[in-house]
């Protein structure tokens, strides 16, 4: 073992998770159709998102919660119930949705389990992110899970000194997220870049610090690993 730390993001690092979030907007988007145009909707249900992370968190129940706020007020309360009804179906849909891991996932988890201590680090509602992981196949590979009501340095400081001690890497698909606090906090940070973005997650890459590291996918994310000394070579 080489003693190290490495930590796993998990949705769009190891699952597709973003695009479910996507397609329910534009279905969103199509049922307010009648009643508001679709910019100003999008804007309407973005700041409705960003005013209620405080209370609600992430994940699919707060983004439920924020679609049917969205409708009430772009609507004036004039929503018909029917809509909020598909509002709701929608949601319920998107908790029950399959996992469909991402390339490369379960052979990187694999690849890190084998030689240093492994835990999925995420952020989310617990009972769904556990289902995702039951869902995955790969919960017997990690050491340990945390789901966190949100990632900031003091958050991953926490985490690293509770399941580490030593060095520790964080794998991820959010600069925000992910990597940057996870530098913060004195680790590493791997960057696994994802097609599909959430704009209340976007920050700029720490480009030139010598912790931070950029690839395209999970097969050169281990290859990474081993390149900073966290898996042997």
């Amino acid at each position: 073992m080489t003693g190290w730390l490495v930590g796993f993001d998990a949705d769009d690092t190891l699952w597709h998770n973003e695009r479910a979030f996507r397609l329910t907007e534009d279905r969103f988007l199509a049922l307010l159709a009648p009643h508001a145009e679709e910019r100003s909707l999008r804007a309407r249900l973005l700041e409705a998102e960003r005013r209620n992370l405080g209370l609600y968190g992430f994940g699919v129940k707060g983004f439920t919660l924020s679609m049917i706020e969205t409708a009430i007020e772009a609507t004036r309360g004039a929503v018909p119930a029917a809509v909020i009804a598909e509002i709701l179906a929608s949601g319920r849909e998107m908790l029950a949705h399959p996992i469909e891991l991402l390339p490369g996932a379960r052979e990187a988890v694999e690849a890190a389990s084998a030689a240093a201590r492994v835990v999925l680090i995420t952020k989310g509602d617990l009972l769904d992110q556990e289902r995702k992981l039951a869902q995955s196949g790969l919960g017997e590979l990690f050491d340990a899970v945390e789901v966190v009501s949100d990632k900031t340095p003091d958050t991953y400081a926490r985490l690293f000194r509770r399941h580490g001690g030593g060095e520790a890497v964080m794998v991820g698909n959010s600069l925000k997220s992910d990597v940057v606090p996870a530098i913060e906090a004195g680790g590493w940070g791997v960057h696994v870049p994802h097609g599909v973005h959430w704009a209340l997650d976007l920050a700029e890459p720490p480009r030139g610090h010598p912790r931070f590291r950029e690839v395209p996918d999970l097969v050169q994310a281990t290859a990474a690993l081993r390149g900073i000394g966290a898996l042997p070579a």
